[in-house]
């Protein structure tokens, strides 16, 4: 309950009372404004308990059209009793969907009522069942835009949480690919380089913390429904420290050409896939030494090559595993393609295309 709803009561109370006032002809006129100012507060209510609402505003108008029916009177109800009209919207753009049934019940029994207490004329009938029946499908039509709104919402949320997923999946496996192989080399050189195995276990212990921070603050972001705290994510102009980062293998970035001002998921995905190719020329090209990453553009698209050095393996091509899959997946996103293979003289390529704007 926030302060319109206060306001919203006050005003309310405020008209049944000046009608109080201005109606001195109205039959029993303390007790029936009384009434209606003892329901009005009901619309406090309306969202979070819609069904009592509705019982206990359509009660009153029914005991109203009760005691007119007792005694005889042609006009008992006040203008301010209009109000139950609001918790009738309430109860169908809030109320669950027992609660709905339950309450329409009730409705149309006290309207019966008090029609029937009033000796409504075919007009005042037909008139009276389109008012509700404006109101309930006024009230569906807002709870159906207000559920897709929040189906896109969720749908958005997920995507944005499945990005971040091959974000972190990027990221680990970059860092603990290094990790592992900073540990190998460690173990060759700890007897005959104790010097070099220290800055090797240094250089493993930085790679560990920054990869624990990494994932802390994506697992962060993953856990909360705003995305505000989302800090932006590496892109072009962080390709050299990606290539300074990996210190086993020579890498070389050039880039060509105006590609200044991407829109940050095409940004992203240069990144990462380039951090995913040079992790798989880490991990999987034996005897890779160097790795050139190319970007490039042409018109409208970007073109990105990775291409290490390392010997060719015989026999058929391997399956794709999940880190090209997920670069692939990436590219197409974007309404770009991803190809990834053995190249010509010996070596892997990925090289993908990448539109610089996104639809």
């Amino acid at each position: 309950m926030g302060r319109a709803d206060w306001l919203l009561v006050a005003a309310f109370e405020a008209a049944a009372l000046i009608e109080g006032i201005a109606r001195p002809e109205l039959p029993g006129r303390l007790y029936v404004i009384l009434l209606a100012m003892a329901v009005i507060p009901a619309l406090l209510w309306r969202r979070s308990h819609p069904l009592p609402a509705v019982l206990v505003g359509f009660g009153a108008a029914g005991l109203l059209a009760a005691v007119q029916l007792a005694t005889g009177t042609t006009d008992l109800g006040p203008s301010s009793m209009m109000v139950v009209l609001i918790l009738l919207y309430s109860l169908v753009r809030w109320g669950a969907g027992r609660e709905i049934v339950q309450g329409l019940i009730w409705v149309i029994a006290m309207v019966v009522l008090g029609m029937y207490a009033a000796r409504a004329g075919l007009p005042d009938l037909i008139g009276g069942s389109l008012l509700l029946l404006l109101i309930v499908s006024l009230a569906a039509v807002f709870r159906a835009r207000a559920d897709l709104a929040q189906r896109q919402r969720l749908e958005i949320r997920n995507q944005e949480r499945l990005a971040l997923a091959r974000e972190l999946h990027d990221t680990v496996a970059h860092h603990v690919s290094a990790i592992a192989v900073q540990a190998q080399a460690g173990g060759v050189v700890v007897h005959a380089q104790p010097a070099q195995a220290a800055q090797v276990l240094a250089t493993i212990e930085v790679e560990a913390t920054r990869t624990l921070a990494e994932m802390r603050a994506m697992v962060r972001v993953l856990r909360e429904d705003g995305w505000d705290t989302y800090a932006p994510q590496p892109g072009v102009g962080d390709l050299a420290a990606l290539a300074r980062s990996v210190a086993q293998l020579h890498v070389e970035v050039s880039v060509t050409g105006d590609v200044s001002g991407l829109p940050g998921p095409v940004d992203s995905a240069v990144y990462r896939i380039a951090q995913e190719s040079l992790t798989n020329a880490v991990r999987h090209a034996p005897g890779a030494t160097r790795v050139d990453i190319e970007l490039y553009r042409v018109g409208d698209d970007l073109r990105l090559r990775v291409i290490d050095d390392g010997r060719s393996q015989t026999g058929s091509a391997p399956p794709p595993g999940f880190g090209v899959t997920g670069m692939t997946e990436r590219a197409q996103l974007l309404g770009g393609s991803l190809s990834a293979g053995p190249g010509p003289v010996g070596g892997w390529i990925v090289e993908a295309v990448l539109p610089v704007q996104v639809s």
